[in-house]
């Protein structure tokens, strides 16, 4: 079995909605259930050891279904962030949820990349926070460093919707990913503190401005941890070739996002998806950025993922259907684990 080291996962989210309906968040995840992807006896069962685990603000308001046109053509909706305040609260309670689970067993909060293979070789999850939009961070970063004194590794600017930091992509098929402006001012401001910590930048649901503006101002590696080619599947949330040039010569990483939407050429959001859709885009990004440049990035509790995986426990099947089209296992480990540790050694300064 490879391990498995995953790019981004919402499970945090998953939890504190269902805490907020009166479930326990930690038997949940460390006892298992049938909600969702994500919990630690199908984490271990599918060789999940860990992952990002995205802190996102959900709206106050649903997003409007997705409408697809006679032509297979849609563009979502998008629905405006919290205030600072409301998000900074939900953010807070989802930080003290992974605490919980610490404690109790569940997980490990890695702050390093010997803290993730420590926490692997003892079968523990192996949790790196990041904030998935950063609605809760204030304009004027006062509380970003807290954020990291509490674990805090990884930031996403912005989901796929404008907040004060800068623009998000929409949810748009067919769309090129260079859909408005990019970083605000803030923004810019946010980068050089994220450089300065040593905080990864992961550029999944900005706009392509928004990329080339990381691109020029940030110094470390260029990172997108969940998203694929849109070569393949042109949806507005996946990366250009030109993307992934930046990727490859930065020494940075794509991550392969499970949502059907963002693998399938057709762009809908269909279960019944063949894992053959999945192994193209990791084709298709191995031989634009090199193997050393591409990983999984799941997306689990966050997305309709093919039925051929189902969740956590049916990770097994993508390693073995890459195995099926010729990666050998060096290359498997690196897709699975290594690439992104080698990424967060050097994000991290580590020596």
């Amino acid at each position: 079995m490879q391990l498995i080291f995953d790019g981004h996962n919402d499970v945090l989210l998953r939890l504190w909605e269902n805490a907020q309906k009166g479930a326990d968040p930690i038997a949940e995840f460390v006892e298992g259930t049938d909600k969702g992807h994500i919990d630690a006896p199908r984490a271990r069962k599918g060789g999940l050891a860990g992952g990002f685990c995205a802190m996102f603000i959900p709206p106050k308001e649903d997003y409007p279904a997705r409408e697809v046109d006679q032509n297979g053509h849609y563009s979502v909706r998008m629905v405006g962030p919290r205030d600072q305040a409301e998000a900074l609260k939900i953010a807070l309670e989802m930080t003290d949820i992974a605490s919980r689970l610490e404690q109790a067993g569940g997980l490990s909060i890695c702050r390093s990349t010997a803290d993730i293979r420590a926490a692997m070789d003892s079968g523990r999850f192996a949790a790196v926070l990041h904030i998935e939009g950063c609605e809760p961070i204030a304009k004027d970063l006062s509380n970003l460093e807290t954020f990291h004194a509490k674990g805090l590794r990884s930031l996403g600017p912005v989901w796929s919707r404008h907040n004060l930091f800068g623009h998000g992509v929409p949810f748009a098929f067919p769309s090129s990913p260079d859909t408005g402006p990019g970083l605000t001012d803030a923004g810019f401001e946010l980068i050089k503190a994220c450089d300065r910590l040593g905080i990864m930048i992961d550029l999944a649901h900005i706009t392509e401005q928004g990329f080339w503006d990381v691109e020029r101002i940030s110094t470390a590696p260029l990172v997108a941890t969940h998203s694929n080619a849109h070569a393949l599947t042109p949806i507005s949330r996946n990366l250009t070739d030109r993307q992934l040039d930046a990727i490859r010569e930065r020494k940075g990483i794509a991550g392969l996002n499970y949502a059907t939407t963002m693998l399938r050429p057709d762009g809908l959001e269909n279960a019944d998806t063949p894992l053959s859709d999945m192994v193209r885009h990791i084709d298709h990004m191995v031989d634009r950025m090199g193997i050393d440049c591409v990983a999984l990035g799941s997306d689990f509790d966050g997305a309709t993922i093919p039925a051929a995986i189902g969740d956590a426990a049916g990770n097994q099947a993508l390693v073995e259907a890459l195995r099926c089209a010729g990666y050998g296992e060096d290359d498997l480990a690196k897709l699975c684990r290594e690439n992104w540790l080698r990424l967060l050694k050097t994000v991290w300064r580590e020596a």
